[in-house]
């Protein structure tokens, strides 16, 4: 079977996995969130983003909420900002960046969700390490008749993690950036021959399977350590880039808004009717926009309940930041500085879309200075990516291994050799395989907001009443939690 028979059955699988019901669920559980919290991530995004910057001061957890931050932001901004936004838009028109805006908008509403639910159904075990995430919400909070479902998740989130967002998808685009840097791309940076590029590639692919390798088998600590470092300094460096181009290029905003609005709607007035409908704007949009910022998808909720806090509302506000900062500005940079320049209709894919965007956008600064620091940038991205995946991964697995430790070991071995192997595997079937999982790992995790929207709705109201009368019992809280452990010991 040839490499583009393989990529057409995927390209199928895909498209009967993101079509209309995924599509309508994930809307759908981002308005049902927005309107029983009342749009919670307009009016509460203030203390939102003040709890993120102003960590807790408590012991009930394994890491501070920015550092569990910062390692979902490490997880979600990564290739999906660079490369997945110029994708979407090469084969959904600039109106997919409007359903990524839309997706990500209700998706803060989710991301909540996931996050008061993660705190608020995680396990500690006797040793002190945390667990949370989907698998633990529905096992506790749905009832042990639904454990089926559970594991239906951390399955997929596994092979997500191993086969998909995780390393391929991650490293293709870091070997392919350097490969475009040294020569060996369509627009040639460096003339050093396309020999020395495809080296240059196999050496970034060996760097960063390196330092993944001694990264990842240092736990959740060390991830946590390293991604509260590169994420926000990389997105600081990219923020900075993106905008230069925006306001050098500011006269075309407007033009650019009105293709992106006037595009999702009619798509194929943009694009001439490359493109298609306003069902492929929006399954383009939705499903790269889920890509980068996984609301609803099930990961984030993974780490969020690591965090060192006692409140599962606190946790879901900075939770909800994680998309905001993914999609609502990083992700926009992007995709306005692509439309601006026009380079999602040149014939050009994945990382050499948004490259020639800023080599056109910026064209008083050096061509190698630009395309070295996107390099960079998308570098440690997609780096600090790999690492939060891992973690993901291994959560899964020690759920479905049901807390034994041997399986884990054998999981990061093969995580090793994906991140090795990823760089020869061909970009479309990578970014489609990838899209599969993270299609497959939403349907549990929806049904699961879904029926568990009360339990959140009654856990926001509580908090904020609680704020409202400024009633922090931390004497009675410190005893509930005593009593806690010392229940959880006595069963051990």
């Amino acid at each position: 079977m040839s490499t583009d028979q393989i990529n057409q059955i995927i390209i199928n699988i895909n498209t009967f996995v993101w079509g209309f019901p995924l599509i309508f669920l994930v809307l759908f559980v981002g308005i049902l969130f927005t309107f029983r919290l009342t749009f919670l991530q307009i009016f509460r995004l203030p203390r939102a983003l003040y709890y993120m910057l102003r960590n807790e001061k408590t012991d009930k957890g394994e890491v501070s909420s920015f550092a569990a931050l910062c390692t979902a932001l490490s997880a979600t901004v990564g290739t999906g900002n660079i490369v997945g936004v110029a994708t979407a838009i090469v084969a959904g028109g600039p109106g997919a960046l409007f359903w990524m805006w839309v997706a990500a908008f209700f998706g803060m509403g989710t991301k909540f969700a996931e996050g008061v639910l993660a705190v608020k159904y995680r396990e500690i075990r006797p040793d002190g390490t945390i667990l949370g995430g989907p698998f633990y919400y529905i096992e506790k909070g749905m009832g042990k008749k639904w454990i089926p479902l559970a594991s239906l998740f951390a399955f997929f989130g596994a092979m997500s993690a191993l086969l998909g967002t995780g390393t391929f998808a991650q490293i293709n685009s870091i070997t392919s950036s350097v490969e475009n840097f040294f020569g060996g791309g369509p627009d040639h940076i460096l003339q050093f021959g396309p020999f020395r590029a495809s080296q240059a590639a196999a050496i970034a692919g060996l760097a960063v399977t390196f330092f993944a390798a001694i990264i990842i088998f240092g736990g959740l600590r060390r991830i946590a350590n390293v991604s509260k470092i590169l994420a926000p300094a990389m997105i600081l460096v990219y923020v900075g880039l993106c905008s230069l181009l925006l306001i050098t290029n500011y006269q075309r905003i407007p033009h650019a808004v009105y293709q992106i609005v006037y595009g999702a709607f009619n798509p194929s007035a943009i694009t001439g009717g490359i493109t298609g409908s306003i069902l492929a704007a929006m399954q383009k949009g939705i499903a790269r926009g889920i890509f980068s910022n996984e609301s609803g998808l099930g990961t984030a909720p993974i780490i969020a309940a690591a965090a060192q806090t006692r409140y599962p509302v606190r946790q879901g506000l900075v939770s909800m930041t994680g998309t905001f900062i993914d999609t609502i500005i990083v992700c926009t940079m992007t995709g306005i500085s692509i439309v601006i320049m026009s380079s999602w209709n040149r014939n050009l894919d994945g990382i050499f879309v948004t490259s020639d965007a800023f080599e056109k956008g910026l064209p008083f600064l050096p061509s190698t200075f630009v395309s070295g620091t996107l390099m960079i940038c998308l570098f440690f991205f997609a780096f600090t990516t790999c690492l939060g995946w891992s973690y993901y991964g291994e959560r899964c697995l020690d759920y479905l291994a049901g807390g034994s430790r041997r399986p884990l070991f054998f999981y990061r071995i093969f995580y090793i050799l994906a991140i090795f192997a990823a760089p020869w595997l061909p970009l479309q079937i990578i970014w489609n395989s990838a899209d599969v999982f993270n299609g497959l790992m939403a349907f549990p995790n929806l049904a699961a907001l879904i029926v568990l929207s009360g339990v959140v709705v009654r856990e926001t109201k509580d908090y904020f009443k609680m704020v409202k009368n400024q009633k922090f019992d931390h004497e009675q809280i410190k005893k509930k939690d005593q009593t806690e452990n010392e229940n959880k010991q006595q069963t051990a």
